[in-house]
């Protein structure tokens, strides 16, 4: 498994949905701090699809920033991605294991204990636990609350990345709440300026994780 590109000291993980501007809007995100990229787009048939992930993955490629496309290990491998996110009704992890190999990263969505303890089965190499509050992004997904990201970050052998609502002013209470690692989607993906709103939210996580270490 030591083929996989680690996650272990990366904390700043970008899903966003296609758009015009990808690859400059990937750069900008990446030179302000983000350091996981994800691609999710659930409009996009198969065909435009690889084109963008294929986009995606060489600027993530020439960053030296680990690309995962949405929910498709068989276009995952098409483009040359570092791996896929699965959600809980999205293909099985073992399948996207076999198709992708060991080396790839493979990471899947939690939503509460039962899928905290069914993660630990499985072959993944972070799990997401939220969404902590409840965010247009996933209509109709429940808000875990923040008591269930002080569970996850506590049981998981593999790193998690928290989801919902992040942006600089919400990191201080999740990283309370033991989160250490956060996925933004919309203070990023809707801002004016994303190298500006990447930077800013990174700057909140290490705030935040150094008031958490002893002797701080």
């Amino acid at each position: 498994m030591s083929g996989r590109p680690g996650l272990s000291t990366r904390c700043l993980y970008l899903c966003t949905p296609d758009r015009p501007d990808l690859a400059a809007f990937l750069g900008e995100c990446i030179a302000g701090g983000v350091d996981v990229v994800q691609l999710r787009d659930k409009e996009l048939e198969a065909r435009p699809l690889v084109a963008r992930a294929a986009l995606a993955a060489a600027v993530c490629r020439d960053h030296g920033v680990p690309f995962v496309l949405n929910d498709r290990p068989d276009l995952a491998l098409e483009v040359g991605a570092d791996g896929v996110h699965l959600g809980q009704d999205d293909a099985p992890v073992a399948l996207a294991r076999r198709i992708l190999g060991p080396d790839a990263i493979v990471g899947l969505s939690t939503h509460g204990p039962a899928d905290l303890e069914g993660a630990a089965d499985q072959d993944v190499d972070y799990i997401s636990a939220g969404p902590v509050e409840e965010t247009p992004t996933k209509p109709g997904r429940a808000a875990t609350g923040l008591g269930y990201v002080t569970l996850a970050s506590g049981r998981s052998s593999v790193p998690v990345f928290v989801t919902g609502g992040v942006t600089p002013e919400t990191i201080p209470r999740l990283t309370r709440g033991g989160a250490r690692r956060f996925v933004v989607v919309r203070y990023l993906t809707q801002a004016p300026d994303a190298r500006r709103a990447a930077l800013a939210v990174r700057a909140a996580i290490d705030r935040a994780l150094s008031s958490e270490r002893p002797g701080a």
